[in-house]
């Protein structure tokens, strides 16, 4: 097939679409925007150009379907349109959270495709179902356009066996599928080459940790491009300290508190939306920006979160350093990674002892933008890179549809 010019971004979730429209000749964004609340009482449409004109109204929505109608009309209107006609999309992708092991690389969308992101729902409840939902309303609306599924886990794949199994009998495996797959794939693999490009350093000559730190957080060790290990497991729910995940925890506490009297149900919903900073820091909020307000104004809880995500981190950034025999760099990025000073530098002052100093002034320039923050003598470099998942979806996108024929 040809080379799509026009790439349309589909992230779907249980109640909102996000979407986002790139002129691929130079990689531009063209648009992007959101209808949330789908099914819901006042659903809401959130748009902007890449001018800066803005859309935020109440909306009548009722399905994926009906939201992903909105967003082609929305994207053609006249008024506060970006295209002059839907038939300038060449193609779509599709953020797919769970691709199991049989996905790899991202893929054409096919029946038999749909099917396989269906079944991994069992391993995403919670995302998988959605992403399909987004699938089958594109289907819907532009029919014959290529869609493409972009895997969070595929990144992951290159996971060798002593990292991704668990030591429990072997059966498990082979029967369930129990193993590490590792999320946040699309960003690690963004950060890690976008990181190589602004050093000017081939990636498969570089061993780097990347950490993506949002509500969501995860980390990656990296080496000459491939993921050799990474903190999230079968679940979004181990490894680093989150906005409402507790991340690793001994599976006893588990038992437990199902032995006390907790349902599967009640334990799943206290382990990812109740603990985490919302959980420790007992403020009423997960976001780390008001986490630190409240640790800066002397509530203890809210400093003892802000040190349990610092030494987390630190635990791991030092362990897959070893794992890597020597990294070369540490990748920030995610909202977190990307915009707070404040907790890079908890987090670099720990890892003197790897080579990695701080530099302060750069630490505060780099809000937002790439910067290296280390010293120009420290042997492990500290780098911040934004995060565009969407444009990497929109890369993959055009590689598979450009590659399919």
């Amino acid at each position: 097939m040809k080379r799509p010019e026009i790439v349309l971004v589909i992230n779907a979730g249980s109640s909102s679409i996000k979407f986002m429209v790139f002129s691929m000749a130079d990689e531009m964004m063209l648009a992007r925007g959101i209808v949330e609340r789908i099914g819901l009482p006042a659903p809401r449409l959130r748009f902007v150009r890449h001018d800066g004109r803005r859309v935020d109204e109440e909306v009548s929505v009722g399905s994926h379907g009906e939201a992903m109608r909105l967003i082609c009309e929305t994207l053609v209107d006249a008024a506060r349109g970006v295209l002059k006609n839907i038939a300038e999309v060449e193609a779509v992708g599709h953020r797919v959270v769970h691709g199991g092991e049989k996905y790899h690389d991202s893929t054409l969308i096919t029946e038999e495709v749909k099917t396989s992101i269906r079944e991994f729902s069992v391993l995403a409840p919670l995302h998988n179902p959605p992403n399909l939902k987004g699938i089958e309303a594109v289907e819907s609306v532009l029919p014959g356009i290529p869609n493409v599924a972009v895997f969070d886990t595929a990144f992951h794949h290159s996971l060798p066996p002593a990292a991704y199994l668990y030591a429990i009998p072997y059966d498990y495996y082979e029967k369930f599928g129990v193993r590490k797959y590792g999320f946040h794939g699309t960003s690690h693999k963004y950060v890690a080459t976008a990181t190589a490009e602004y050093l000017g350093t081939r990636l498969d000559r570089l061993k780097m940790i990347t950490c993506h730190l949002g509500n969501g957080a995860s980390v990656a060790a990296v080496s000459e491009g491939k993921v050799v290990e990474t903190s999230m497991g079968m679940t979004p729910l181990a490894g680093l300290v989150m906005g409402t995940r507790c991340g690793d925890i001994d599976p006893g506490v588990v038992l437990y508190l199902v032995r006390r009297g907790m349902s599967p149900d009640e334990v799943d919903r206290l382990l990812n939306k109740k603990s985490g900073l919302l959980g420790v820091a007992g403020i009423g909020s997960s976001d780390m920006r008001d986490v630190i307000v409240a640790a800066e104004k002397g509530s203890e809880k809210a400093s003892r979160a802000i040190w349990m995500f610092v030494h987390r981190l630190v635990s791991y950034i030092g362990a897959y350093h070893a794992v890597l025999e020597g990294a070369h760099v540490l990748v920030f990025t995610g909202g977190i990674g990307e915009n707070s000073s404040y907790i890079r530098e908890r987090v670099v002052r720990k890892l003197e002892v790897l080579g990695c100093v701080l530099d302060a002034e750069e630490n505060e320039r780099a809000v937002g933008r790439p910067g290296v923050i280390s010293t120009a003598n420290s042997q492990l470099k500290a780098v911040v890179m934004p995060t565009n998942e969407e444009l990497m979806i929109a890369r993959e996108t055009v590689a598979v549809v450009t590659g399919a024929g």
